[in-house]
This record gives C-alpha cells, sequence and structure tokens, in this order.
C-alpha cells in the first residue's frame, strides 16, 4: 500500500524541492494511495497528474503558472495537494462561492483525513457577511426594535440575531438561514470596512472579524473568493483594511473572473447609498450620549442635515445625465463625460462644501470616542472620491453613472487593471498558480496574459476528461436571421420551444439580454408542458435548487448563469444559447477599452472582443457535462457561427461534439440512450 514520502523543506525557503513535491504528490495519487482509499471509484486522471506536477515546479522554484483544465479534468485536487505538501501558507481564491464552499466543507476534509498530513484551514468572507458586535450593541442601547424604527418583522430579526450572536462562533450571517437576503438593517449592523474604527474598537478582541484574520494567520490554507481577494489588496494599507494574511503562494481558481472583479474593487464610487448611511451614523452617534458636549453633538447633526439635503440635490440633478444624448449607455449605466458633469457643478460643489464643514465639525469636538472619529475619517475619504469623480479627467479611467433598485452610482473604474493586478496581486507572490476551464483563446494564453498584467509564465493546456464525442451532440439551426433582425427574437423562441420538446425538458436556456428572454418565455409558456423557471423571480440560489428539484424543468437566465453553477446527473440535459455572448459596445467599461486598443493601433474586435466572447461561450456551455456519465445537447442559435468570417474562432472554441442542423437527431440522440 503506497506511503506519502516525508517531504522535506528546503533550508532557504522551506519549501521542498520540485523532486520531492512531485514524489509526494505522485504517491498520493496513486492507484491503492491515499486518495483512492478515500474516495470510492477514485482513479487519477492524466491531465490531473500533469497539473499537478505543474503545480509542484511552479510551488517549489516560484513564478507564475497558467493551468487551463477543461472539465473533469479533477483541478481542485491537482492543486490542493501540492498545496498541502509545500508546508506554506496558500491563499486559493475562487471566483463563486460555491466552489469556495466545496473547497472547505468537501475537499479539505477528505485530504486531512487521508493525506497523513496535519494542517489548518480557514474559509474567510467579505466583511459584510459577518456581524459587527459593536454596531449591534449600538443599535440595541439605543432602545428597542420598534424605537428604532423598525418594522415588527424586522423586530423579530433582531431578536433572532441576538438569540444567535451569543452562541455563533463565526459571525456569519449564513448560519441564519431564515434570514433575508435584502434585510435592510443587516448592512446597518454588519462589519463592513467603511464603518470599523479598527484595533481602537471596545470590542476588537470579540470581533468576528478579528477572530477570522486570527485563524487564518493560524492556518496552512487560506480559502477566500476573489471579491475579498481585491478588496483586501484595494484598502490594505488603511488602518482597518488588511483581512487576508501575507501569503506568499496562491491558487486563482476560476481566474478568467479576475479581470472584472479587479475592474470593480480598484474603482472609486460616491452613491446615494454611501451618503445616507454616513448621515446614519452620525445621528446615531450625535443623538446619543457619545458626544458629551451638546451644543456639539447638535452642530454635527445639523451638518450632516446639510449634508443629506445636499446629496438628494445632486443625485437628483445627477440622474437627469441619463437623458442626455450623448450619454445614453447599455441598460442601467451611462457613459458621463466631464463636460457633461458640468450641468451638476453647483450641486457638486454644495455636497463637497457640506461634507467638508461636517469634518470640521467633528475635528472641534473634544474628547471625541473613537466611533466619531471613524465618521470623520470617512466623511473626508468620501468627499475625496466626490472630488475625483466630478473632475473626471484622469485618462486612465471611465467614468458612468449607474442605477441599481433606489441606488444611484456615480462611478470611476480602471480601464486597464493590467498593472494593478500585477503589482497588488500577482508581485506579492512567490509563486501563483491561475486555473479555469477558460483561460486560452485560439490555442494560446497570450490574450489573458495581457489582460492581468503578467509578464512571463509557465502554461499548460488540459483537454477536458469528457467524451464530448460520447457524451454530447451540437446544434446548430441551418437557417436563422441575423441577431440585429426585428424576426430574431420570434424564431429563437422557435427553436428553443423545439428543442426542449425533444429534451423533455431539462434545459438550461442562456440569454445575452433580458428582451429575447422575454419573447422565449411567452412562447415557451403556452407551447410547451415542461415548469418553466426565470431569473428575477426568486434568489440565483433558490432557483437553482428548484430546478434541480422540479422534475424537467426549463431555466430561462441571463449572465449570472453562464458560469459557477453545477447540476449534475440527467437534471440537465441540454445547454442553449441564443447568441455569442459578445459584451455590449453600449457599456461605458467595454467601450473605453476597445477605444483605448484602437487609439494604440490596435484591434480591439479581433483582441479584445472576440477572445472575451469566446471565453464567455465556453463557460456557457461548459454548464451542460460536470460527469462522465452526464449526456446533453449543446445549441447555439446564432449564425454568425458559419455566415461570418471570425465564426471559425468561435467554432474552433466549442466542444468536439458531433455537430447537426436537424432537430430528428436530438429525439434520436436520446433515445439512443435508452
Amino acid at each position: 500500500m503506497p506511503q506519502v514520502p516525508a517531504v522535506s523543506g528546503n533550508e532557504l525557503t522551506g519549501v521542498p524541492s520540485a523532486a520531492h513535491l512531485r514524489a509526494a504528490v505522485e504517491t498520493a495519487f496513486a492507484p491503492g494511495g491515499p486518495i483512492a482509499r478515500a474516495l470510492d471509484g477514485f482513479e487519477a486522471r492524466e491531465g490531473q497528474l500533469q497539473m499537478a506536477a505543474a503545480v509542484c515546479d511552479v510551488f517549489a522554484d516560484g513564478g507564475v503558472l497558467l493551468a487551463e483544465a477543461g472539465t473533469g479534468t479533477g483541478k481542485t485536487l491537482a492543486y490542493l495537494i501540492p498545496a498541502i505538501f509545500s508546508r506554506q501558507r496558500v491563499l486559493v481564491s475562487t471566483g463563486t462561492k460555491n466552489l469556495q464552499e466545496q473547497i472547505f466543507f468537501k475537499d479539505l476534509p477528505v485530504l486531512r483525513d487521508s493525506l497523513g498530513v496535519p494542517f489548518k484551514a480557514t474559509y474567510m468572507k467579505g466583511r459584510g457577511n459577518y456581524l459587527c458586535l459593536h454596531r449591534f450593541e449600538a443599535y440595541k442601547e439605543g432602545g428597542t426594535a420598534q424605537s428604532l424604527g423598525f418594522t415588527r418583522d424586522e423586530s423579530i430579526y433582531v431578536r433572532q440575531i441576538d438569540e444567535w450572536r451569543r452562541e455563533t462562533e463565526t459571525g456569519d450571517r449564513a448560519e441564519l438561514e431564515n434570514l433575508p437576503e435584502d434585510l435592510p438593517i443587516w448592512k446597518e449592523i454588519a462589519a463592513s470596512s467603511e464603518n470599523c474604527i479598527g484595533a481602537e474598537c471596545p470590542r476588537y478582541n470579540d470581533c468576528f472579524v478579528t477572530r477570522m484574520r486570527q485563524r487564518a494567520a493560524e492556518s496552512d490554507v487560506v480559502i477566500v473568493n476573489h471579491h475579498l481577494l481585491c478588496a483586501d489588496a484595494a484598502v490594505r494599507q488603511s488602518d482597518y483594511g488588511e483581512v487576508i494574511p501575507d501569503c506568499r503562494y496562491a491558487v486563482l481558481d476560476e481566474a478568467h473572473q479576475i479581470e472584472d472583479v479587479a475592474t470593480q474593487y480598484f474603482g472609486i464610487a460616491v452613491s446615494n447609498y454611501r451618503l445616507d448611511g454616513l448621515v446614519g451614523d452620525v445621528e446615531r452617534a450625535s443623538g446619543g450620549d457619545q458626544i458629551a458636549d451638546r451644543e456639539r453633538a447638535d452642530a454635527i447633526r445639523d451638518a450632516a442635515e446639510r449634508v443629506r439635503d445636499d446629496a438628494r440635490l445632486f443625485f437628483g440633478a445627477l440622474q437627469m445625465i441619463r437623458f442626455d444624448g450623448p450619454g445614453v449607455g447599455a441598460e442601467n449605466r451611462v457613459r458621463i463625460h466631464a463636460s457633461q458633469l458640468e450641468r451638476v457643478v453647483d450641486e457638486g460643489a454644495s455636497l463637497v462644501r457640506a461634507l467638508d464643514a461636517l469634518q470640521a465639525e467633528i475635528a472641534l469636538t473634544r474628547d471625541a470616542p473613537v466611533d466619531v472619529l471613524a465618521i470623520g475619517t470617512r466623511t473626508g475619504e468620501l468627499r475625496s472620491d466626490l472630488a475625483f469623480v466630478l473632475q473626471a479627467d484622469d485618462p486612465g479611467y471611465v467614468y458612468y453613472l449607474e442605477t441599481r433598485g433606489r441606488g444611484v452610482f456615480l462611478r470611476a473604474s480602471p480601464i486597464d487593471v493590467s498593472k494593478i493586478v500585477r503589482e497588488l496581486l500577482l508581485d506579492r507572490m512567490k509563486a501563483t498558480v491561475l486555473t479555469s476551464a477558460t483561460l486560452s483563446v485560439d490555442g494560446s494564453f497570450e490574450y489573458v496574459r495581457g489582460r492581468l498584467g503578467i509578464r512571463q509564465a509557465h502554461d499548460i493546456r488540459l483537454a477536458s476528461e469528457f467524451d464530448f464525442r460520447r457524451q454530447s451532440i451540437m446544434y446548430l439551426p441551418k437557417r436563422m436571421p441575423d441577431p440585429r433582425a426585428r424576426e430574431f427574437g420570434s424564431a429563437i423562441a422557435r427553436e428553443v420551444v423545439e428543442i426542449v420538446k425533444r429534451t423533455r425538458g431539462r434545459a438550461f436556456v442562456l440569454f445575452t439580454s433580458y428582451a429575447n428572454l422575454r419573447e422565449v418565455q411567452a412562447r415557451a409558456a403556452s407551447e410547451i408542458e415542461y415548469p418553466i423557471l426565470v431569473q428575477g423571480s426568486a434568489p440565483r440560489s433558490a432557483l437553482l435548487r428548484e430546478f434541480k428539484a422540479t422534475p424537467n424543468a426549463v431555466l430561462l437566465a441571463t449572465s449570472s448563469f453562464w458560469q459557477g453553477v453545477d447540476v449534475v446527473g440527467e437534471a440537465l440535459s441540454c445547454v442553449i444559447i441564443d447568441k455569442l455572448p459578445f459584451a455590449s459596445p453600449g457599456d461605458p467599461i467595454t467601450a473605453a477599452r476597445i477605444e483605448a486598443i484602437n487609439a494604440r493601433g490596435g484591434s480591439a474586435f479581433g483582441e479584445y472582443q472576440i477572445p472575451l466572447a469566446i471565453l464567455a461561450l465556453q463557460q456557457g456551455l461548459g454548464r451542460l457535462l460536470r460527469h462522465r456519465q452526464d449526456r446533453g445537447v449543446l445549441a447555439v442559435l446564432d449564425p454568425r457561427l458559419r455566415s461570418m468570417g471570425y465564426g471559425r474562432r468561435f467554432l474552433a472554441s466549442l466542444p468536439p461534439a458531433p455537430i447537426t442542423n436537424q432537430l430528428d437527431d436530438i429525439e434520436r440522440f436520446f433515445e439512443d440512450a435508452v
């Protein structure tokens, strides 16, 4: 019976040599070895062994590894086992919460029990997932839930949270399964970085974030997600910012998402929510007994009221830019330029002055408690951010207005995040593995290298372990109108209905726009007998659970279901995509990146838009086969795959499934499986 050999570290770095790491990993994966004994039916795959060997090399020698591992490769174990044997603290960052939970709750316990190597692991989420004891107690001290303006239902939730916080070890709101996802009071009592007063907090040692950080500092494997990774890097220099402990070795799984997440977290945003939150905290601080000088407290409260009034005027005027012709953008985002912001210059200047006045009033307060001083710091930061976005003159940023529900956001996002990712994420590490099922385009990693600022890297491409020729069939309809034509919507509705009749439901229908989704929904509701689930009718997690539990269901969804969703077995036997997922050129960030590439003499369509769409298409189609026993139909309804020259690049990226344009072949495919 194979035994894992002892792994000794390099005298200088503490990391075992590549040879020692490889030997330990090979033994772990060997027939009859620890993993085979722990997992019924486990058999190491060739691609899995190749990837594990490459991870061993980069952990031992340093550098960057780009590893594209097709579905079914087993990439998670291929990097976790070398990480554990490396004897270093390894940061594992995922793109989705699902994978984060799978690693921590499923994979690591198996490895802990089987490898014979002791290690500690911590699962970290963003601050907003954790209860802030200090802020919650401030609410409690302010009186009953009813006197704080809560509804009866909210009062029940406050009591529930109060009981839970006395028992919980983590403070993670996910433990409260009955707590609504959009509970308004949670943002007021969550441990967000904006509200945190750091080491000065009287509950600092008891703080759930502090305890999470301490557990992580004592761990060998730290599991985070890309949002936390980028948020942590963005505020790392502040007093309260750093949450993730220093790690020199990292694995970024689902790495194709890094650019989008970095764009979000390394930008600047000012919103009515942010202003309202600041004013609310000021009113609570000045209304209690934190400020002994009541005259001073009244002055601060009056200054906060001026901020609220000026913010309402500013954001009201800002929304009018949406109706200004040159600023029209995609859906809820509108690109704006400095000339357009001249329309709100007076309102913006008034708000800046009001923030200055509030900060000054707080600074004049003698013996102010740390909570009040922290509000003063927040006020100054908000004032600086507002002044920056109002200038709208930094050529490295794209400026835009975004509306989301009742929220109005004035944003500045970096056009190119490659330098930011390189300096704040990659250069901090001795060794970094970036992996995903979709990293290469046209057989090359050049696209992802350029987008993420990777200068030198080893790379490896591993094909999917699934037999697409046996397990799937690709349907491309013979005739379809141009996607820009008015009749395209009705054409895809007709095709979807005919396909799902032959697959007996069991389908994801993934759309690039809500307009097409609605047209298909209207027709499918009257022409198919299977249950139809629609994105937006319930939270994403609830829809996914319902789809898995409902026989023959059909799910109509847009972007959030294109990746990070796993449905194993017959419940999902068909994935239909309405058209090639090109990013909207009306989206402000996309438009700015297209302009930047063309301005330097490149071809944005070939260098950026097509590669981005290819990776998105691969992700969408990747929802179908998640296990060696899965079978099903892949369908892409966009005629440009065959009618346009660039379609060849997309066709070359499709899974190697047999292609048909006959609906009857779909029916025969399922009959043959009986």
